[in-house]
């Protein structure tokens, strides 16, 4: 029940309408849990929503915008979106991460559910 796995669904859209991030994404009733990947240059367009949001890099790097910020996330590194701030990620390599939010408005579909 408790064990979470990413092996299904990896080539799932999960925003398509501003994002080319795939992988599944698993959902409780107030967590999402998604496991993204990015190929280089690939990224997530200009955008915001209700949910916070952490983005943890296992592997490549992704440059990130938010507000008026711009940094770079590095494996072992997170990006920290804050609710309602716009946001956007862009790839400099193939890139893998986990991302979490707290479920608000889920704007997409799930892949699973966390249970």
């Amino acid at each position: 029940m408790g064990l979470v796995r990413f092996d299904e669904h990896e080539e799932n859209v999960v925003a398509g309408q501003y994002s080319a991030a795939r992988g599944p994404v698993l959902r409780s009733e107030k967590i999402e849990v998604a496991k993204i990947r990015f190929a280089k240059g690939e990224g997530a367009q200009w955008h915001a929503h209700p949910e916070e949001q952490v983005i943890y890099v296992l592997r490549g790097r992704l440059e990130v915008t938010l507000g008026e910020e711009r940094y770079i996330v590095e494996p072992g590194q997170a990006s920290y979106h804050p609710s309602n701030v716009p946001h956007a990620v862009r790839a400099l390599e193939d890139t893998e991460a986990l991302s979490f939010k707290n479920v608000v408005n889920p704007q997409y579909p799930s892949t699973g559910e966390l249970r």
